[in-house]
């Protein structure tokens, strides 16, 4: 059985940094960044590549501002 792989992307404008994803992750691959976004929020960011695209982050956050993209390896 071929491993997965993700990729997500964050919206940071609609981010509020609430910080659901980053402790929802069983990847630990997604954290808080240092830049805020024009609302005056730190937004979340993918800073590792451990994604497996579980889409847990995406499924918890409240704003929807995470999409997941999974492909075979």
């Amino acid at each position: 059985m071929a491993k997965s792989v993700g990729t997500i992307v964050i919206a940071p404008e609609i981010c509020k940094g609430c910080g659901v994803c980053v402790v929802t992750c069983p990847q630990k691959c997604i954290s808080l960044g240092d830049k805020i976004n024009l609302k005056g929020y730190t937004y979340a960011v993918q800073d590792d590549t451990n994604c497996v695209g579980c889409a847990s982050c995406a499924i918890v956050c409240p704003d929807s501002a995470i999409t997941v993209y999974k492909e075979a390896k």
